[in-house]
């Protein structure tokens, strides 16, 4: 039997990729902007003739807005001063579209 090591999360280079997926990721900008402008009654839910600018950086209080939490809490987590709850890790993948593995860093 083969020896399983445990592995630990490196938050700071999870962090920095989270701050990244925010710089630029398509469909986590689709997902943020229709959470926030449809509660607010300005989408239609059409983002292929969407009037706003999809190639924007996604800030972090909009980004805290989705996530009901504080910017500086979003700020902490791409950091890496502040873990992120896995309930809050699957939420941003699933919003992002991607995976775990293309998020979490392994030291």
């Amino acid at each position: 039997m083969q020896k399983i090591e445990r592995q630990y999360i490196d938050w700071e280079k999870t962090g920095r990729n989270l701050q990244l997926l925010r710089a630029d990721n398509l469909t986590l900008r689709k997902n943020v902007c229709y959470a926030i402008k449809y509660a607010k009654g300005d989408c239609a839910g059409d983002c292929d003739h969407c009037r706003y600018d999809m190639d924007m950086n996604i800030s972090r209080t909009e980004l805290a807005r989705v996530f009901n939490v504080s910017e500086n809490v979003v700020a902490n987590w791409e950091s890496g001063r502040t873990q992120v709850g896995l309930e809050d890790m699957l939420f941003y993948c699933r919003i992002a579209g991607v995976t775990l593995d293309d998020i979490i860093e392994y030291t």
